[in-house]
């Protein structure tokens, strides 16, 4: 009875977890095909495929990506040999130097991807200069010194994926090859690396994924390039649109069909291994929905009617209806404002005319016409007429 009354406890918790986990992202692959400028769910405007071609056609995000690419692989290339040395040498040391050494190989983890970005950076920047190398040399490409970087602490993630996988090796299996004459690389080769074949794979799943997302290190390495994760904090930057949702959806779906088919093919060859004993007792229709061939073949299909529907869905009717009717509402709301709007009162009179002058019309405008009367005669000076002007020419 207390587990059942637990239940709705713990079911509530788990919904909550994955709200919490799974709801950003779920918004983002709606909003990946409304035609809103904005990436949003409400109001909802048209279904559109538009985004997924704007995505395409914008060449910096398309550059930065094929970046992404190269560095992954060249990350997955160093990254898991590293790593891979590092736990076999982990794996056959005593304890006490297996302590020393684990804190040096798992010490980049811990450390801030800033930190890294910059050390690596000034690093190479310095044995550059110690050289006398020319700045289009490798030291200053922002190709290789991305690689660099994240290789100090992807390799310390793929170690640890295979000192997982080493702690189920027999080491027996190596004593027994050599002791029948196989040589050192024979053992590797032969006994030590078909065990390490799946822990390889998901370690360089894992540094490629992690080499992709990474932006701490990459923002400092990349000098003037670009990548992925660089080109998108841009966007963010300086405005959102839903072709970021359409990155989203993109990587989602690529996420989602790849661990299908991965999970079935793995299920596919148990299938093989213990078919006498698993096909009697299931029903047919039962065998044939849970195949994975078939679960494979309906996930293929799924995707090419996907990629087919974005390449022929035209939502351009549905956007011009959605216009209309934003202009509309605007004029309707304008109208509404005008409404509104108290009525301007009526115009000023005219303002009255100025009054007489007191000081008579001397200052009249004819009065400063040459040749007009005075229209009053001026005061008699008290010394007579000894400054008229006549009085100052010479000979009178």
């Amino acid at each position: 009875m207390s587990n059942l009354k637990a239940f709705p406890t713990g079911g509530l918790y788990l919904l909550l977890f994955f709200l919490y986990l799974f709801g950003p992202l779920a918004v983002m692959v709606v909003t990946a095909f409304n035609s809103s400028s904005f990436p949003r769910i409400s109001p909802w405007e048209c279904l559109t495929s538009d985004w997924f071609f704007k995505l395409f056609e914008d060449e910096t995000l398309i550059a930065g990506l094929g970046n992404s690419f190269v560095i992954g692989i060249g990350v997955v290339l160093v990254a898991v040999p590293v790593g891979l040395a590092a736990a076999i040498v982990l794996s056959q040391v005593g304890p006490h130097l297996r302590s020393v050494m684990y804190a040096v190989f798992i010490a980049p983890i811990l450390m801030p991807g800033v930190v890294i970005g910059l050390s690596t950076l000034i690093f190479w920047d310095r044995l550059g200069t110690f050289f006398g190398a020319a700045y289009d040399s490798f030291f200053y490409s922002g190709m290789f010194l991305t690689i660099a970087g994240q290789v100090t602490f992807i390799s310390a993630y793929s170690m640890l994926v295979f000192l997982s996988r080493l702690q189920r090796f027999d080491p027996t299996l190596t004593e027994a090859a050599l002791d029948m004459g196989a040589s050192q690389t024979q053992a590797f080769v032969k006994i030590l690396l078909p065990f390490m074949t799946p822990a390889i794979l998901s370690a360089s799943v894992l540094a490629f994924l992690a080499s992709m997302e990474n932006y701490n290190t990459t923002v400092f390495t990349i000098v003037a390039e670009s990548t992925f994760t660089t080109v998108l904090a841009q966007k963010v930057r300086y405005g959102l649109d839903p072709s970021i949702s359409a990155v989203a959806v993109i990587i989602v779906g690529i996420t989602l069909v790849g661990a299908i088919i991965f999970e079935n093919y793995n299920r596919l060859r148990a299938q093989k291994e213990t078919r006498a004993a698993a096909t009697s007792a299931v029903p047919p229709l039962v065998r044939f929905a849970t195949n994975p061939l078939v679960i494979i073949g309906l996930v293929l299909v799924c995707v090419i009617g996907f990629v087919t529907w974005v390449g022929t869905h035209d939502s351009s009717v549905c956007e011009a209806n959605v216009e209309q009717l934003k202009r509309e509402y605007q004029q309707e709301q304008l109208e509404q404002q005008r409404n509104r709007t108290p009525a301007p009162a009526s115009e000023p009179a005219a303002p009255a005319s100025p009054p007489a002058n007191t000081g008579g019309g001397v200052f009249a405008p004819g009065n400063l016409s040459p040749g007009q009367p005075e229209a009053e005669e001026a005061p008699a000076s008290p010394f007579g007429n000894v400054f008229a002007p006549e009085n100052l020419q010479g000979g009178n």
